[in-house]
């Protein structure tokens, strides 16, 4: 049978009050008596049952992360990000993977409101927003991360996406590269839709300078590699006088798998034939067998600043004034686009 907190106080010599105030408020007890309580929970194996705890106080010290794929770096260096902040408060982070999967986003907040988190940060899929207003007006403070809405009455941080498309393809056509390939999906996912209008934004603007530029959409179901390698053998495979002379890649993942796909027997030359650009700047883009030209967002700080947001309202409660922060992208450029190390 495992030792309770009057096993404690027993060994120890003090009151149960001692014992708690240790555990939760040690600078009131003397250090001398500090050390006494430690010896009997030491000797003991005493561990204190952290959940009761936290059923007794109304909340947990814990914050739930929901991102839409765990295996994308982008989203890891976001939770990085999330837990050294949360970390600073005395909070840890329980991470969820939604994998773009609106079942298992809900479950994930049913987990993590059954569990009385301190408060929700997600990436959430689709624009409707229902769920996530009911689990804020219950009293769990809900940050969106890497997403902007029309919806206001949400703390938000994210990146401009919109500029970020518009940014890549201005960076292809400014190379005169005129065929643009857009790939990415599924269009459910808002980033990619504001990435594909940013991309025309750009196409837009050199016609209208009397530039003869086009934009195809080589939709995927996914962010992912496999996806991108099945988009890259799809162009790959028509003939070579149908090939686009750029492709925009929604993430850098799907612009790994199309890299892969055109790498294999030699048969597109990047940035010859085709020059390729992704979205998010991941450690993987600069040591692909062909650096890859990406969009930079600020991974870690979106994930610091959503846990800053979540705090100041976790203090403000009902007195909350939502803050949407957006920060702008950044355009990296590697030999995927122009051939030689630009340093």
């Amino acid at each position: 049978m495992s030792a309770s907190v009057k096993d404690v106080a027993a060994r120890a010599g003090v009151s149960v009050g001692t014992v708690s105030n240790v555990l939760n408020r040690p600078e009131k007890v003397s250090p001398v008596t500090v050390e006494r309580v430690h010896a009997a929970i030491d000797e003991l194996g005493f561990v204190r049952n952290d959940a009761a705890r936290q059923l007794r106080a109304g909340r947990s010290r814990s914050v739930g992360l929901v991102v839409l794929d765990v295996g994308n770096p982008f989203f890891t260096d976001v939770a990085r990000g999330a837990e050294d902040r949360a970390d600073a408060e005395g909070w840890s982070v329980l991470l969820g993977n939604s994998d773009e999967s609106v079942d298992r986003e809900r479950a994930y907040l049913d987990l993590f409101e059954e569990q009385r988190v301190a408060g929700v940060l997600i990436t959430p899929l689709g624009d409707d927003l229902t769920r996530l207003g009911r689990l804020r007006d219950r009293g769990t403070p809900t940050v969106l991360v890497d997403r902007q809405t029309d919806d206001t009455s949400f703390s938000s941080v994210a990146v401009d996406d919109v500029a970020g498309g518009r940014l890549a393809v201005e960076h292809l056509i400014g190379l005169g590269r005129r065929r643009i390939a857009v790939v990415g999906g599924p269009s459910s996912l808002r980033q990619v839709v504001d990435r594909l209008a940013g991309a025309r934004q750009a196409v837009d603007a050199a016609a209208a300078g009397g530039a003869e530029v086009t934009l195809e959409v080589v939709e995927t179901t996914a962010l992912t590699v496999l996806q991108g390698r099945s988009a890259g053998e799809t162009i790959r495979n028509r003939p070579r006088d149908e090939w686009p002379d750029a492709v925009f890649a929604a993430n850098d993942l799907l612009a790994m798998g199309v890299l892969q796909a055109f790498s294999m027997l030699g048969s597109v030359r990047v940035p010859d034939d085709i020059a390729l650009i992704g979205y998010d700047d991941i450690d993987f883009a600069s040591a692909a067998v062909v650096p890859l030209s990406s969009i930079r967002q600020p991974s870690a700080l979106i994930g610091h600043t959503a846990v800053e947001l979540l705090l100041r309202e976790a203090d403000a409660g009902a007195r909350r004034v939502p803050e949407q922060i957006v920060f702008q992208p950044e355009l990296v450029v590697r030999q995927s686009t122009v051939g030689v190390d630009p340093s």
